[in-house]
């Protein structure tokens, strides 16, 4: 009896030893699954933590940024959880928001300086018509110099309000007839600082026509500042007419210091009418050329590119008008002949004589009209004459009209003003009104 209950003993106590080694045994597999689950969740754990980061520092900021320069690149996700972006959903929302939020901003800011400017342009349109009178009223040299340089000046404030008016929506506000491609160079020379620099080429035939005339000024004005601006204070801005089978191109040179890779690239993202979506992205302070220049050939349907292969080491800008916007210049019609009047004077041949018989038809004599007085030069060297005074005739029963020729031109001597182009547009006009006021002592004289 003792012998089999020892052996069930011993079974049982075998049956225990192998029942706690396979529960060890079991336990030690939970025990490394269990710690290896906990390392993968922590790995994963820090995966995420970096991810969040990444997100935080390098696609968020890229996602905005994008929204202005379309040559960002936004970075995509680290690694993927399942296969998919963990925060894809998170960053479409967020780009739409941010979009929408700066589309509103934009907006905003737009209809503000689109009212500003219009009351920028209405001053200088005011200031202009004073100068301009003022440039009719005065015949001094050194007043006309001044207000010349005014004239300049506000030229140039007005294509920058223009500017900005145009890049926050408005239109270009003139309205013109066709214009020469040569005459279109000169009006867009005309407002820049540095307008003594450019090369205008041969006058042509190609004119513009006039809807595209005032954008086409605009936009030739911004390229020559540009190109002026960011070369040497003597270099020229050179400025010639290719000729193309669909088209013609105004190609300007510049000498300047030539443009990076990436701003070629930015600027050909402005120069196809991405800048006036928001004008903030411009910098600060707002560097409107390119983006005005890329909302006008939008509109009208030119084309601008610039590249780096100007062969006097700057930049080449290149604005190509297609045959739409192209037409021939009208030639100008013969001047018809001058009809008899009592205030202007024709000649002997022109004259009618009077219908009626009765009636007498006397001239008085001419008198001989005293001589100008000379009383020296001014301090420029131009002449100072004294206006003769009307020599009183006979009363006539009808008024003879008699030929005058019109006068010389003032004589001009050599001085130092004498060789910049605002002093002989000075002299110019003070002659132009000498000769005026002198035909109009000779009509007066034959009164």
């Amino acid at each position: 009896m003792e012998y089999p209950l020892l052996t069930a003993v011993l079974v049982c106590v075998s049956l225990l030893a192998a029942a706690f080694a396979l529960l060890l045994v079991r336990q030690r597999r939970v025990t490394v699954n269990t710690g290896r689950r906990g390392e993968q969740l922590l790995a994963e754990l820090r995966a995420r933590e970096e991810e969040n980061r990444h997100l935080l520092h390098r696609r968020l900021p890229a996602i905005v940024e994008a929204q202005t320069n379309h040559a960002v690149t936004v970075p995509g996700p680290l690694r993927t959880f399942n296969g998919e972006d963990p925060h894809r959903e998170l960053l479409v929302v967020i780009s739409e928001l941010t979009g929408q939020t700066r589309l509103n901003a934009a907006e905003s800011a737009a209809a503000t300086l689109r009212a500003m400017m219009r009351t920028v342009q209405n001053l200088a349109g005011e200031q202009q018509v004073l100068i301009s009178a003022m440039e009719e009223q005065h015949d001094n040299p050194d007043v006309l110099d001044g207000l010349l340089g005014l004239d300049h000046a506000n030229s140039q404030l007005g294509r920058r309000a223009q500017a900005t008016a145009v890049l926050c929506g408005s239109w270009p506000g003139l309205q013109r007839s066709a214009a020469t491609l040569t005459d279109v160079v000169r009006g867009a020379t005309g407002r820049i600082r540095d307008y003594a620099r450019v090369q205008i080429p041969a006058p042509s035939d190609t004119a513009v026509v006039s809807q595209a005339v005032e954008p086409v000024v605009l936009a030739v004005a911004e390229l020559l500042d540009n190109g002026a601006r960011h070369s040497q204070p003597g270099s020229p801005v050179q400025v010639t007419f290719q000729q193309a089978h669909n088209g013609l191109a105004i190609v300007i040179d510049d000498a300047g210091v030539g443009m990076t890779v990436e701003a070629v690239q930015r600027a050909g993202w402005l120069l196809e009418g991405h800048g006036g979506q928001d004008i903030a992205a411009l910098g600060v302070p707002p560097r409107i050329g390119f983006a005005v220049i890329g909302v006008l050939s939008h509109r009208y349907g030119f084309r601008v590119s610039v590249d780096m292969r100007s062969p006097f080491g700057g930049v080449r800008a290149v604005l190509f008008l297609p045959s739409e916007l192209l037409t021939r210049a009208a030639v100008p019609a013969p001047a018809p002949q001058e009809v008899p009047s009592l205030a202007a004077p024709a000649s002997p041949a022109a004259i009618t004589p009077s219908p009626t018989p009765h009636v007498r038809v006397s001239a008085p004599e001419p008198q001989q009209a005293e001589p100008a007085e000379d009383l020296g030069t001014t301090a420029h060297g131009l002449p100072r004459r004294r206006r003769r005074a009307p020599v009183a005739g006979s009363a006539a029963t009808t008024t003879l009209s008699v030929p005058v020729s019109p006068p010389a031109a003032p004589e001009v001597t050599e001085s130092p003003m004498n060789h910049s182009p605002v002093a002989t547009a000075t002299a110019w006009q003070r002659g132009t009104r000498q000769g005026r006021a002198s035909s109009t002592d000779d009509e007066r004289d034959f009164q």
